[in-house]
Order: C-alpha cells, then sequence, then structure tokens
C-alpha cells in the first residue's frame, strides 16, 4: 500500500510528468498535489466537474462499470483523470509533457499507484 505522498512522488518520477494531483470529486478540493507550471486548485475544481459530468452521462447512457480513466490531449500535454479504486470520491490528475513523456507509460504508471493508494 502506498501513501499519498509516496504515491504523488511516484508518479512525478515519469519522464514528462509536470505535476499530479488527489482530489476530491464531491467537493472539487485537493488532498495532496506536486509539480508546477499549473494552477492545480483550478484544474481540480474544473477536472471536478469533467469527471462528474461523464458520471451523468454514463447514467443517462445506462452503462455500467467504473470509469477507467479519462484523456484530454492538448498541443503540449497530455492530462489523465483517473477515479481512484480504492478512495471513493478521490480521482488522480496527471500532467504529462508531450514532447518528452511517454503517454502508454504514464497510463500504466496512475494505474499501477491508483491500485496501491491509501488515503
Amino acid at each position: 500500500m502506498s501513501t499519498l505522498e509516496t504515491a504523488l512522488t511516484d508518479l512525478m518520477s515519469v519522464n514528462g510528468a509536470m505535476a499530479v494531483a488527489v482530489a476530491d470529486y464531491t467537493s472539487g478540493m485537493i488532498v495532496g498535489s506536486k509539480g508546477s507550471g499549473i494552477d492545480m486548485e483550478i484544474a481540480a475544481a474544473g477536472n471536478t466537474d469533467l469527471l462528474r459530468a461523464q458520471l451523468r452521462t454514463m447514467t443517462d447512457l445506462d452503462l455500467t462499470g467504473p470509469i477507467e480513466d479519462i484523456l484530454i490531449t492538448l498541443d503540449t500535454q497530455y492530462q489523465i483523470i483517473r477515479p481512484a479504486q480504492n478512495a471513493p470520491g478521490l480521482f488522480i490528475y496527471f500532467v504529462l509533457d508531450k514532447t518528452r513523456g511517454n503517454l502508454a507509460l504514464a497510463r500504466r504508471k496512475v494505474q499501477d499507484v491508483d491500485r496501491e493508494l491509501v488515503v
């Protein structure tokens, strides 16, 4: 099992990592974060709205099963949003530099960290 601090540090060790946060999608508040270049308070609040909207849409469409992750592709970065499996109501938000990082490896690392996360 991994503590919040260890999880954040592990994700920041990924090549191209820019920032990471664990946030509560019921309130939009950050539980913990690391990195720079992004206002994580604003990002957490905005991504809370995005995650809630996706959950509502899944309900409206009668889709079952959990969201594994949501990927946002920008011109210079990838953003991964992953609802935490073992911490209901929390999600991991990970920002990766598109030119320096490997998306497949980053998604795998987020998945591994999520699996071990204890908050």
